[in-house]
Formats: structure tokens, C-alpha cells, sequence
């Protein structure tokens, strides 16, 4: 496959292929990052792949939507009230900075071309103009302005009959900017942090990019950059005119300043070794570099400076390729981080695994400037032992007095597969291989002919004949290297694992928990090994930095931030307390009263642990064994009803008393109740159960009563009606999420989930809704969807258009606001999925009544970023909470902010160990014209209304449940044990663990098509099944 080189704005090359995984903003533009840093996927496939999960079926109506105060469907297909415009395609470019690694992207959106309403006032000076001719609104547009223009979003000419007329042209990137920042906030107690951004000082120089051509061609960036190592040693004092370049170990080289050619053919001889440093031959590469084009810093400072709407993420790959270009050849580099055994102690993790500590480097700009983001980061690596002592660790087991059963040899596999080993059988000749496979025949089974008249050889007799090696462990498997076509056989203990492998697949419980512990840093010691790694790493004197004039600041910089006052709460007013002010991120249940309890009716208790309970459901407790879990809950379920049928009544409630360690027993319980049997549960470890302490039956209680249709608490402000743009008139709060696959699980998909809030203006019960989707697809496929019935003909569905009738059944009231909280969205496709999502609400809204458009804001929430926030003071006990972090409510919308887009850190929650991580959130969407405090307190003050605990959390609780409902949803799927799967996911619910020793699967095995979830019963999906 030809490979994309993107080019520097001024070469002027058109659109060439995209090869998959490089990096750039759209084609034929952009720079390729390196290491996954900038790796923008653009999707395959649309819209349809995903499966949502309905009560009644994909084709049925939702439910209630027929009753008469509910809408109805405009016709068939009902859809936007237009006039005939087309679809616009707009292209995503780039964001500002990186993202979190791992995501799939969407696919290249068929999207209109968006305008965002502004207030004068917050414009910045100069911002660059929309292309010519488009269509654009003014700074003043009214909101019906807005919603007509809105209209766009997905138009149907009203004779088509829900045919949509679908045309794509592109349009200029400048077409569509995020909303600018309203300004600052100003509530709360100002205060003073430090953040992990070090200032960095722009260059003064000409950036310029050279294409690099490597014949033969080379895959491995190892051996390209040994080649141009080599070749700038010999050649930079002379043709390369006395310059250091930067290379990003694929087709492009960075300097400061120009070369004194434009095009250039060198030959580079490299010695080729074995890995003992053996010299085996001589291999030459011709290289040819050939100028592309030159890099715009003075772009950059425009938009820093807040006078160009668009990062110029050339020259910002640029920077961040340079001072990428020392790490990488001191330590192994993963992402945008970096990690060597030299950085800090190794900790073995189990099974044959280990963990490096490293550092995260980042290049962003920010309202101060460019910065530096560095934070500290562990990963896991496999340690380098000899195989027979990896495969006896991973089994936990001795391995050496008898053969393994198939079960172990599929897990030998699976761990083993494509590690690199080296032989120790030949002295100093310590070759390398990749392990293929695992032979299912035993060492001494094994022959192989060993010339063309089918002689053939036993691999015991050639390692003795040839080597003089005697091998021990006969009856072992023999690990394969190379192709299926000419396989290689070596013993496992001829074979010892490389150094330096990264260990990409899924950690079980105890090794994330000794990860965890050695991550676990209090707020002062982790700043303390950040200064430490900034004055380690010499950026003052990293000879790349200086080339290109790249200054550090070496000293964190000093942000200012300010306390949000906490909300007051309300209780019961049969209680002794009736209301309540949380102090420091959190409060109890004593002397309180739930505001709206939930009614327990009936229920059942079924002990999967021991059998030594006295209580008094409807039923006796019964006790069951583990692995009859299904037959146990659907007899219970069943003698349960047969007591209560005739009562006319339901069974509400199971509590479920499980093993500490109970396998994949909590996973089944939540499927067998959720989709057959339709009855919420509460389970609970018995080790919880003997404690019985008032904190745990609480804790239990929170959950009960969501479960069972009640509230725990509100906001004051809500029932007083005193939320700005949120209890003025009634408002949808949605949160939405997709959890993906596990690396390793390829077969299984994508998990989306949705909650919107069903009470108004409480704002406080959420429902939530899942749905299957293609593999690693970010977009959420089904918000919105139309299928063909035959009967019914054309129906409208999707999980956005569910709620928003579900909202309309609880509330009486349709939403005239939606706030919609996306979380789980890497930088680099903020437009992708704004216009895909937007326009599913937009869709869902339209289907319910002709002209109903609501007004949106649309919010990302992202946790996995790596600014940290710490006291200005760590001795000062009135800035710090007992962990030592900052204080719950600490909000930061400056100086490390983007340079003009509404965005803020937002520190919700009190720490309990470790550094608190502040939730970043940004605007893309912004209709109802918050301003700065009204959305930083209320998504604050929402932190402090999460249903299982009484504590207020990190991220903002519709994202959070979203989050839940999605890895609910797991468990729904069908099992899959075969080789080719890994393991299932653990979760932690209700004080369960569960985990499986088989992966979960709905992609049909023939065409790769995501199998719907199996559906939700209407009693469960109505009420937080998921807390």
C-alpha cells in the first residue's frame, strides 16, 4: 500500500490516499505523528451496524409511544420540516493537542456544515473568516436564527416519503468553530494551584519538513532510525550544512532552517547483528531527502494569541516530534509516553509481568502559551525470563513433572503470542524470533523433514546432533516461529523472553491493584518526581531543543483557581435533619432520610455463599451452588410468583449474597435478572454481609432504593427552582459513553450507553439504555435510527427519541433544553462526533412533532488526560484535603485552558488516595448561551447528586451512570470461549468482583455483523438497574 506523506501548508499536493494509521488531519494535509501520538482513525462504514436494544424489538414502537398524551410519528419517516438542502461533509480536522489513545474514530461523517450563535462580547479580535459563501450567522443571531439554521442538520423534502436526499461536497474546515469562552467565572473562592504545565518558549526559527525515502523499504522504525542515526553522523557537517534534524522514524525530517539542497540521493551502510552484537553481513539503503515544505510557527502564535480560530497542528507536530527526538533513544517509547527500567524501580505484578515507570511528555498550547504537559505514567512489561519460568508463573503451577492440558496450552498461547524471545542454546549467538504459536504436539512428538527425499527428523535428535543440548522437558510444547508455510521449532527452554516488551493485553485484578500501588502517589511526592524527571530529563541541554530553540521553563506553572461553594442537599421532611451541607466533598446518612423512598413490596434472597442466614423475605433464603445460577433464580423466581400471582401482585427486589471471589457468578446474575426474568438486584460479597456495620448496610440501602424507583436526594437549588437555564424551563440532562473491547478482544463490539434524567426539575433519576455497535466505533450508532417495517411501514426509533418520550411520560412535559454530557472523546474527534451525534438528536426531536427543536448544549467529559493540580501550599491545611489534594469544587478556566474555546478543569471530588485527576470539560455545542459559572456550578452541584454514594464524585453523574450501563451491558453479551478470544472483563458492582475465564461476543462468527443486546425488560430499563 502507497504511503501518505502529509505535506506542510504552501507544498500545495492534493488528496492522496490515507494509509491506515498514519496520522495527519484530513487529506493531504497534516503532519504523520509518531507512537500512536497523533493517530487520527478515520472510520470504515456508517451508520447501521450497531443494534439497539428495545423492549419490543428494533421494528416496535417504543414504549407508550402510542398513548395520546405522548408524541406520535409525523407520517412515515417522520423527519426535519426542510426545504431540500443537502448534507455538507465536513471535514475533521485536527484538534489542539493530543487525545487518549485506543479509541476508534467514527466514520467520515456525511455532516452538514454547523454555525454556532456568539455574543459579540466573547469573539476574540480577528478570528480568520468563514470560507466564502458559507452560509454563516451573525454574531447576534436569535435562537430561532439558530434552530432554523440548525434545520440544515438533516433535511427531507417532504414529498420523498422518508427517502433522504444525501449529497456531500466538502467544505472549508473554518466553516464551523466551537464556542469561545463566555469569559471567565468568577464564583467561589479564589485561590492559587500549580499545574504539570512547564512554559515553553516559542522558536525563532524556520521550521522546514523533508520527505524521506528509505530503499529497501523498512518497516521497523528501529532500523530507520539506525539509518538515518548513521547517516547524520556522517554526513552532517557536510551535506546536511551542520544541521541536527528531527526525524519522526517513518517519511519526514524536521530542521531549523533549510539544507543547502533540495534534493538529495545517500547511501548508508549499516552492519546487521544477531542481537550479541555478532557481526553477521552488510546491508545498504539508498535514502533520498527531498524538501517539502515549511512550517508556519507564526500561525501558531496567532492562535495562541487567540487571533486564529484553528490550531496548526503542522507546526505543532513539528515541536512535538523535536523534543520527542531525545526520549526516544534513551528510553522505550509508548504512546506519548516514555518508560525505562533506569526511571524507578521495577515492581513485579504477577505472572510473569512487571512494571516500568516512566513519564508522559506533551507539547500544548494553552492561554499562557505553549506548554509542556509532564506527568509520571507506569505501564506493564513482560519480564525477561526464561519461557519454562514465565509459563510456570502465568500458570501458577509446576510445570515441570507433566504434560499441560488443553486449557493450559491455550493460555501459554494466548500470553505468548507475538513476544519476541532469544535462544541461549548457542553461546553468544543470542538470535531473535517472534513467537507464532504453540505446537499442540509435545517436543519429543515433533519431527520435520530435513531434505527433499522425506527424511525426517525428530527436533530432540537435531538439538542434540547439531547443538550438543539435551532436552530436559520433552513433554512440553514446542513454541513456533516464523510462518505457518515453513514453521521453526524451539524448545521453551532453549528460549528466554527479550527485555523491554510491552505488555498490551488486559491485566487481571491483582496485577492492576499492585500497578495501582505502585502508581499511588500522594499529591506532594508526585510533584516532587515530576521537577525531579523535568531536571533529569535536561531540556537546557537536550541538543535537539537547542537546534530548534526550544526553551523550558523548569518550574510548574502557577495557576489561578477558585473554590466552588457546595450545594445544600434535601432530605425527607420526616427527618431530623431535612436538609444538608456537604463540608469537603462529602456527608452522611445520619439522623436523614431518603427524599423519596422506593417501595420493596416483595422480594427474594438467594446465597450463593454459605448457608447460615436468618431472614425474612417472601421466601425462606434459599441457598444455591455457584455454577446453577441460572436454574437457581428462575425456580426461585418462579415459586416466588406462585405465591404472589394470585395476589396480583410483583416480586421487586433480589438480593443476591455472593462468594468474595465468585467468578463470573455476579456477571450472570445481573443478565439472568435483567433480561429474562425482569427484576432489579442488589448483590453483596458475604464477607459484607458479617461486617454489618451501618456505612455498608447504607451504602446498600442508596443503591435498594434507585433500584426500586426512588431518590436518595436534590439539589435544593432544583426544587426552589433557583439552576439557571436548567429549572426555568424543563431540561433533559443526558450522559452518554462507549466502552470498548479489551486490546486482544477483536471479535467483540463496541458497548454504547444512554441515560437521560426523568424528573424535572430535580434532575435527579436517570434511565439509560445500551446498545451493541461496531468494533471500536466511537460514534454512537443508534441515538437515532429509521427501520422499515412491513406492516407499519417506515418507524422511527433510537435510544435519544426513547428517552425523550420516556421524559415526556414521567414529567408530563416535552424537554425545551437538552444539555447533552459526552464522555469518553479524544480531541481528534471532537468534530466527528458533534456532527454525528447533534444531528441524531436533531433527527429524534424532529421525528416527535413537526418544528420541535430544542435547544442543545453539548458537553465532552474527559478523564484520561494527564494535567494534574496541586496546593500552592501542601503545609497549608485550609488549602488541602486529608489526602493532601486540592479541595473538591476547585476550577480552573485559565492559563492552562485553550487559548479561546470554552473548556475548564473542574475538580469535583475530595481525594482518597493518590493524586485527584480533575475532570476536563469542553464545550462544543452551546445554544442555551451558558455562561462560565452558570455551567461550572451546575455541573458541580450535579457531581454532588450520584445515587451510591454520599460523597459528591469526578465526573459529572449522567456520564458517570452512562459509563455504568455501558459495562452493565457486558454481560448481556453471549459467551465466548474460543482460542482466538481473551479474557473477559471484571467488573466490581454492588461489592461483587466478577471476572470469566471467557470472552463476551455479539459479532455473528460468518459476516462480522454486531448481533443486537438482547433486550432490557420494561420494568428494569425504566429505574437505575445499573447502580
Amino acid at each position: 500500500m502507497g504511503s501518505w506523506r502529509p505535506r506542510l501548508p504552501g507544498l500545495g499536493e492534493g488528496s492522496q490516499a490515507a494509509e491506515p494509521g498514519g496520522g495527519g488531519r484530513g487529506p493531504g494535509r497534516g503532519f504523520r505523528g509518531r507512537g500512536g501520538s497523533y493517530h487520527q482513525q478515520f472510520l470504515q462504514g456508517g451508520r447501521g451496524a450497531g443494534h439497539y436494544q428495545h423492549g419490543q424489538g428494533a421494528a416496535s414502537q417504543p414504549r407508550g409511544a402510542t398513548m395520546s398524551q405522548q408524541w406520535q410519528p409525523l407520517g412515515p419517516a417522520a423527519g426535519y420540516l426542510g426545504h431540500g438542502q443537502a448534507y455538507r461533509e465536513l471535514q475533521p480536522p485536527h484538534y489542539y493537542g493530543g487525545g487518549r489513545g485506543g479509541r476508534g474514530a467514527g466514520p467520515s461523517t456525511i455532516a452538514p456544515e454547523l454555525r454556532q450563535a456568539m455574543e459579540t462580547s466573547h469573539e476574540p479580535d480577528n478570528i480568520s473568516s468563514p470560507e466564502e459563501g458559507s452560509p454563516e450567522l451573525s454574531p447576534r443571531a436569535s435562537t430561532v436564527e439558530v434552530t432554523d439554521q440548525l434545520k440544515e442538520l438533516s433535511v427531507q423534502d417532504e414529498s420523498s416519503t422518508g427517502q433522504e436526499i444525501v449529497q456531500a461536497f466538502p467544505v472549508s474546515r473554518s466553516s464551523y468553530k466551537f464556542p469561545h469562552r463566555p469569559g471567565n467565572g468568577s464564583i467561589g473562592t479564589r485561590c492559587l494551584v500549580k499545574a504539570n504545565h512547564f512554559f515553553a518558549e516559542l522558536p525563532n526559527k524556520d521550521l522546514h519538513q523533508y520527505d524521506v525515502s528509505i530503499t529497501p523499504e523498512v518497516t521497523s522504525r528501529i532500523v530507520s532510525r539506525s539509518v538515518m542515526e548513521e547517516l547524520v553522523k556522517l554526513h552532517k557537517m557536510s551535506y546536511l550544512g551542520g544541521r541536527l534534524p528531527a526525524y519522526d522514524g517513518r517519511k519526514s525530517l524536521y530542521t531549523a532552517g533549510p539544507l543547502p539542497f533540495t534534493s538529495k540521493e545517500f547511501h548508508i551502510t549499516l552492519l546487521e547483528e544477531d542481537g550479541s552484537g555478532v557481526e553477521r553481513r552488510q546491508k545498504t539503503y539508498k535514502v533520498v531527502i527531498k524538501y517539502a515544505a515549511r512550517a508556519d510557527l507564526h500561525r501558531l502564535e496567532q492562535f495562541i494569541a487567540g487571533r486564529q480560530a484553528e490550531a496548526p497542528q503542522e507546526a505543532l507536530q513539528v515541536l512535538d516530534i523535536v523534543m520527542r527526538e531525545l526520549p526516544t533513544t534513551r528510553y522505550a517509547p509508548f504512546g506519548r509516553s516514555f518508560f525505562s527500567p533506569d526511571l524507578g524501580r521495577r515492581r513485579s505484578l504477577g505472572e510473569g509481568i512487571e512494571s516500568w515507570r516512566g513519564f508522559y511528555q506533551s507539547i500544548r498550547p494553552t492561554q499562557m502559551g505553549l506548554s509542556l504537559n509532564i506527568d509520571m505514567s507506569a505501564t506493564a512489561f513482560f519480564e525477561p525470563l526464561p519461557v519454562i519460568d514465565f509459563v510456570a508463573q502465568l500458570l501458577n503451577t509446576d510445570i515441570l513433572s507433566r504434560p499441560l492440558s488443553d486449557a493450559e496450552r491455550v493460555k501459554i498461547k494466548k500470553a505468548l503470542r507475538g513476544v519476541k524471545v532469544e535462544v541461549t542454546h548457542r553461546g553468544n549467538m543470542r538470535r531473535k524470533y517472534r513467537i507464532a504459536s504453540l505446537t499442540s504436539q509435545t517436543t519429543r512428538e515433533l519431527t520435520f523433514p530435513v531434505d527433499q527425499g522425506g527424511t525426517v527428523k525428530s527436533v530432540v535428535q537435531y538439538f542434540q546432533e547439531t547443538y550438543g543440548f539435551a532436552i530436559q522437558h520433552t513433554y512440553l510444547p514446542c513454541l513456533q516461529v516464523g510462518n505457518q508455510q515453513r514453521p521453526n521449532y524451539l524448545p521453551m527452554e532453549v528460549c528466554k523472553i527479550v527485555e523491554g516488551q510491552r505488555y498490551s493485553k488486559r491485566l487481571n485484578q491483582s496485577q492492576i491493584r499492585a500497578l495501582l500501588e505502585e502508581t499511588c502517589q500522594r499529591p506532594h511526592d508526585r510533584e516532587r518526581d515530576i521537577i525531579q524527571m523535568v531536571n533529569h530529563n535536561s531540556y537546557d541541554e537536550d541538543p535537539y531543543a537547542k537546534e530548534f530553540g526550544i526553551k523550558i521553563s523548569e518550574c510548574l506553572a502557577s495557576v489561578e483557581a477558585r473554590i466552588l461553594p457546595a450545594p445544600r442537599l434535601k432530605y425527607n421532611e420526616t427527618g431530623r435533619e431535612k436538609d444538608c451541607l456537604p463540608r469537603i466533598g462529602q456527608w452522611n446518612m445520619m439522623n436523614k432520610k431518603m427524599v423519596n423512598g422506593g417501595r420493596v413490596k416483595s422480594w427474594i434472597c438467594v446465597n450463593f455463599a454459605r448457608n447460615d442466614f436468618a431472614l425474612e423475605p417472601i421466601l425462606p433464603p434459599m441457598y444455591a451452588h455457584p455454577n446453577q445460577v441460572e436454574r437457581a433464580l428462575k425456580a426461585r423466581f418462579h415459586d416466588a410468583m406462585n405465591v404472589l400471582g394470585p395476589q396480583r401482585k410483583e416480586l421487586d427486589l433480589l438480593i443476591g449474597i455472593l462468594p468474595d471471589n465468585n467468578g463470573s457468578l455476579y456477571g450472570d446474575l445481573k443478565r439472568i435478572c435483567e433480561i429474562d426474568l425482569g427484576l432489579v438486584s442488589q448483590c453483596c460479597c458475604v464477607k459484607q454481609v458479617f461486617k454489618m456495620n451501618k456505612q455498608i448496610l447504607a451504602n446498600l440501602a442508596l443503591k435498594i432504593n434507585v433500584k426500586v424507583g426512588g431518590r436518595n436526594t436534590v439539589l435544593v437549588d432544583a426544587v426552589s427552582r433557583r439552576i439557571p437555564l436548567v429549572t426555568d424551563r424543563p431540561t433533559i440532562i443526558f450522559g452518554a459513553d462507549v466502552t470498548h473491547p479489551h486490546p486482544g478482544e477483536d471479535s467483540s463490539p463496541s458497548i454504547a450507553a444512554v441515560v437521560a434524567s426523568q424528573d424535572w426539575p430535580e434532575v435527579t433519576k436517570y434511565a439509560g439504555l445500551v446498545s451493541a455497535q461496531s468494533h471500536r466505533q466511537e460514534l454512537i450508532e443508534d441515538l437515532y435510527k429509521v427501520t422499515h417495517d412491513p406492516q407499519r411501514g417506515t418507524v422511527c426509533g433510537g435510544m435519544i427519541r426513547e428517552l425523550l418520550i420516556s421524559f415526556k411520560k414521567s414529567t408530563g412535559q416535552k424537554p425545551q433544553r437538552i444539555l447533552f454530557y459526552r464522555d469518553g472523546v479524544s480531541e481528534g474527534q471532537f468534530y466527528q462526533v458533534l456532527l454525528h451525534e447533534l444531528d441524531a438528536i436533531r433527527k429524534a426531536c424532529a421525528s416527535l412533532e413537526a418544528n420541535y427543536q430544542p435547544q442543545v448544549t453539548f458537553i465532552v467529559v474527559q478523564k484520561r488526560h494527564h494535567t494534574r493540580l496541586f496546593a500552592h501550599n501542601h503545609n497549608d491545611q485550609n488549602s488541602v484535603d486529608r489526602s493532601g489534594n486540592i479541595l473538591p469544587g476547585t476550577v480552573v478556566d485559565s492559563k492552562i485552558c485553550h487559548p479561546t474555546e470554552f473548556d475548564f478543569f473542574l475538580c469535583s471530588h475530595a481525594g482518597i488516595k493518590g493524586t485527584s485527576r480533575p475532570a476536563h470539560y469542553h464545550v462544543l455545542w452551546d445554544e442555551n448561551n451558558f455562561t462560565a459559572d452558570a455551567l461550572q456550578t451546575l455541573t458541580n452541584n450535579l457531581c454532588y447528586t450520584y445515587a451510591r454514594c454520599t460523597r459528591s464524585v469526578s465526573i459529572v453523574p449522567p456520564a458517570y451512570y452512562a459509563h455504568l450501563a455501558a459495562f452493565r451491558a457486558r454481560f448481556y453479551m453471549e459467551p465466548d470461549s474460543s482460542d482466538s478470544g481473551s479474557l473477559a472483563s471484571v467488573a466490581r458492582g454492588g461489592g461483587a468482583q466478577s471476572s470469566s475465564s471467557t470472552s463476551r461476543s455479539t459479532r455473528a462468527a460468518t459476516a462480522g455483523a454486531v448481533r443486537p443486546l438482547p433486550a432490557l425488560k420494561d420494568s428494569v430499563k425504566s429505574v437505575m438497574f445499573y447502580c
